[in-house]
């Protein structure tokens, strides 16, 4: 664990000051990056050990494992002049200049699947009303699939996304007409 001191102590620092997701998840991307093949930080209240390969991270907090399962998404309304990018090989759209559009965006690193299995139907397809709570998609990070909830009640207007692809943190996903 001597490949980051610094960066270590201060996450350390943190984890005594309440650890919240956005730090497990800068965590994640740290050791992802650094090539590490296990990193393990423990304190008096929390212990986390995060390994690469085929284990999920996993939490232990007094003694008891917690694993992230469903991440709810902040919806965030999509200014104007702000064209939506996707880091998918596929042709840039921009949704309508309508003001009122709101954008969902993934929570977390991984790969953004449409179905909960391939011989299942899709979530959601253009054009369908959801309900605020409905599972849009799920995003598969270290072997866990996590279900992503829409926070808003409205139509799919646009999916930015295809499916088995690869998504980053805050990346848009879902275009939104609220209603």
């Amino acid at each position: 664990m001597g490949c980051c001191p610094p960066y270590l102590g201060l996450l350390k620092q943190n984890i005594t000051n309440n650890m919240d997701l956005k730090d497990i998840q800068n965590l994640i991307k740290f050791v992802a990056k650094s090539g590490a093949q296990e990193v393990k930080l423990e304190t008096e209240e929390i212990k986390i050990t995060i390994k690469t390969g085929s284990e999920p991270a996993q939490i232990e907090n007094s003694g008891l494992v917690q694993q992230l399962q469903s991440i709810p998404v902040v919806p965030t309304a999509i200014p104007n002049n702000a064209p939506v990018a996707t880091e998918a090989p596929q042709k840039e759209e921009k949704p309508s200049d309508d003001e009122h559009l709101i954008t969902i965006k993934s929570p977390i690193i991984g790969t953004f699947y449409r179905k909960s299995a391939p011989d299942k139907p899709s979530f959601v397809e253009v054009g369908d009303t959801i309900k605020e709570g409905d599972v849009l998609c799920v995003i598969e990070a270290m072997k866990l699939f996590n279900e992503i909830e829409s926070e808003v009640s409205g139509t799919v207007v646009k999916i930015l996304v295809d499916d088995a692809s690869p998504v980053e943190f805050d990346q848009p996903l879902f275009v939104i007409n609220p209603s």
